[in-house]
Parts: C-alpha cells; structure tokens; sequence
C-alpha cells in the first residue's frame, strides 16, 4: 500500500513544477462506529467453530501532513498517536482436564489497535468539495490472561478508506474541514502459543466523521 501510493507522489511531483507544490499541516479530531467478526477454531476439533460478531463506537484524535499538487490534488499522510483500546471481555467455561476431570477456568482478553496510519490522495471536486480515497494500517496488540495459560500473539491488518468532505480556506491560510469516511480491514489470524488454537477475525469496518484543523503553506 505504501509502496504503491509513494510511487504515484514521486510521479506526480516530478511532472509537476515547484511552484505549483504546498504543504498542509493539521489536526483532527475522529468518532466513528465499527463492526466486526470473527470465529475460533480448536485445534484438536476442527468441526467445533465458535463464532461471534461486535460493534462498538470509538473516539480519537490524529495529526497529519499534506503535499498540494497544483489547486485540485493533495497527497497526505493521518497518523494517530494514541491507542484505541476495546474493553475487556471475561468468559467462564468448564475445560476437561484428562478423561474425568472438570475445571471452571475464567478467560480476560482486551485489545489495543496501535499505530493506525492512512496514506490517501485527495482530488477536489469543487472549490470546496473533495473526495478521498487511500490505504490504511493498524498493529493489534492482544492482552489476554487464559485460564489455560495460553496466550495470543500479536498482528497487524491493512485495508482501505474512501471518503468525501467539505473544505473552508480562509484568507490567511488556516483552513476547516468536515469528512466522512468508511474504513474496511482485511482479515487476519493469530493462533495460541498452548494448544495451536486459531481465532481469526473475518472483518473490520466502520464509518467515521471527522473535523479538522489545519496551516497551508
């Protein structure tokens, strides 16, 4: 994803006079509502599949950085420098130990999305409408405390993000933006250090408004 939308930049930039080239710089503050699904495979079971599906909202704020190519494109970079952290979910089952015996064992997973960084290009419309569109990142750090004593490492997903919004240039060069967006992950796995038990999360998606703020030069 990195690797193809740098190429487009470095192409443009380089068909393009200096001149015609600024910067844009700002913040943004984010709330979006997200859904996913997954399902868990035992390992000593195949035909045993446990499924499941959530939704939740989330609020968080971000930075970015922009390359103006001409007055109808910019390049940019969003980074958020904080983690979105899920709430943590506790489970209860019993777990067979051998041929007789039954243990009530208590399952604690939380789930912190690190790192999450969109590149994207922005194609404007009118003088104040745009459109978005771009690829996005997020490391998955899973903190677990199985009854089993079995842990999950760590992952990381790519997707997409397309979106329009509404553009206010003021005279001295400050700028407001109002924008939606629609982000979809791709699916991954990660499977237990214990038992080889694999969970594996189907999707990700969510809608998000955004209000921003920001310096062109």
């Amino acid at each position: 994803m990195k690797k193809t939308l740098l190429t487009i930049v470095f192409s443009v930039l380089y068909m393009t006079s200096a001149s015609a080239l600024g910067i844009n710089v700002g913040v943004s503050g984010n709330a979006g509502l997200f859904a996913a699904s997954a399902h868990e495979d035992l390992a000593n079971d195949s035909s045993n599949r446990s499924s499941g599906s959530e939704h939740g909202s989330a609020a968080w704020g971000s930075i970015f950085g922009e390359v103006r190519i001409g007055d109808r494109f910019a390049v940019g970079i969003d980074y958020v420098p904080q983690a979105l952290s899920s709430d943590t979910t506790e489970t209860a089952k019993n777990d067979k130990d051998g041929s007789t015996t039954v243990n009530m064992r208590s399952n604690k997973i939380q789930v912190d999305f690190e790192e999450l960084t969109s590149m994207y290009v922005i194609a404007n419309i009118t003088e104040n409408f745009y459109v978005k569109a771009g690829g996005t990142r997020v490391e998955i750090i899973t903190n677990e405390n199985l009854g089993t004593g079995s842990t999950y490492g760590n992952t990381d997903m790519s997707g997409s993000i397309f979106g329009l919004g509404y553009n206010v240039l003021n005279d001295n060069g400050t700028f407001f933006r109002f924008e939606g967006n629609y982000m979809n992950f791709d699916g991954t796995s990660i499977t237990s250090s214990a038992n080889s038990n694999k969970i594996a999360l189907n999707n990700l998606d969510g809608v998000s408004g955004k209000l921003s703020f920001g310096k062109s030069f």
